[in-house]
This record gives C-alpha cells, structure tokens and sequence, in this order.
C-alpha cells in the first residue's frame, strides 16, 4: 500500500475539507476483506485481486470528497473497484485464470467424505459464469449484501441483480449437475447463499 494511502492521520492526500463528521478515511481498513473477496470473485486470481484492491483503496483515498458522509461507504468503495476492475479488462483485453482458486476455496472447505459437492467442481462452475453472474452471486451471497446494496454497487436497477443472481445460481446448478429437488449439503454458509437463493444475514 503507498504512503498517501495510509497516512490516515495526516500528510499528503489528507485533505478532508470537503467532509463534515467522521473520516471516512478512517473506515477504509474495515471494508478490506469484503473488498478483496469481492476483487478474487471478479478476478479469480489472488495477485490480481490484491493489486485491484491496492488500486481501488488509492482511488478511494485520492478521491474521498466525493463520498458524501451518511451514505454506505462499502457500496461506494464496492463500486470503485467493480469500475476498476472492469476499466482494466477493457485495456487487457483478456480473461485472467483462477490460477490458484483461493477465492473459491474461500468460500467452502468440503469435508474428504462429502463429494457430492466436491471443492473442485465448484470452483470449475463458478469459474465458468459470466463476470456479471459471478459478481452478483459474490456480493450478493458471500458478502451477505443486500440487492439494493449490489444494485447500487454495480449501478444497475435491483430487478437486474435479481435476475443476474437467479442466473448464475441456475447455470451453478446445471454446470454440477443438479437436480431441482436435489438437496444441496454444503458445509459453508458462504456457499450455501451463493448457490441457494438465501443471502447470508448482511454485514
């Protein structure tokens, strides 16, 4: 992390004039692991989640007078590194591989014995969704936001991460063979709302 983006107390890029009560800046810390879960869904690899997090926390710090103090700071910060991420797909031009699927293996730690739902074929299948999909069922079920949270984080309406949601739940189920009244045993609460239409109780 640079200088300007940890000099919270003062220094350069300190510059909070524009704010009124608390810091945001102060807050920034506590958002980090629901940012880089969120980077490692979108991005499927850890050494480029951590540096789109490094990316989106530094635009965040340069640019904390637009965020307007009383609104969610998560969904701000959400959508920063969401326009991030994107902003540099468009420049790469290509898709970066779960090289060590630590986002997946975040999610769920199957037991030796349960293979129904084996670590391995979930990760394949979350891994073959749509960027849009994988980014709503993150969001929406691992991160335990609610849909009008995701909604405004992705800056679409909250019908549209309903819909996206459903989808990939769909395409989870039909990619590891799934029944629609087969029980799902999973062991994880993170995948259990991912794959269910359940999201977790919201932080």
């Amino acid at each position: 992390m640079t200088t300007r983006a940890t000099s919270a107390n003062g220094g350069a890029g300190d510059d909070t004039s524009g704010l009124s009560g608390p810091n945001p800046r102060d807050e920034l810390v506590n958002h980090l692991p629901a940012l880089r879960a969120f980077a490692l869904g979108l991005t499927r690899n850890s050494a480029t989640a951590d540096d789109l997090v490094q990316d989106a926390i530094v635009k965040a710090w340069t640019n904390i007078e637009k965020f307007q103090v009383g609104t969610n700071l998560r969904a701000w910060l959400f959508t920063i590194l969401r326009n991030t991420y994107y902003s540099s797909l468009r420049k790469t031009r290509r898709e970066v591989a779960d090289v060590d699927g630590v986002f997946a293996e975040s999610l769920s730690e199957k037991p030796a014995h349960d293979g129904r739902l084996a670590m391995a074929d979930f990760r394949t299948a979350f891994n073959q969704l749509p960027d849009e999909q994988r980014e709503a069922l993150v969001l929406v079920g691992a991160l335990g936001a609610s849909y009008e949270e995701a909604a405004e984080s992705c800056g679409v309406a909250v019908g549209t991460i309903k819909s996206r949601a459903n989808r990939g739940r769909a395409k989870l189920a039909e990619l590891m063979k799934l029944n629609e009244d087969e029980a799902l045993e999973l062991t994880d609460p993170a995948t259990m709302a991912v794959v269910t239409s359940k999201p977790m109780t919201a932080r």
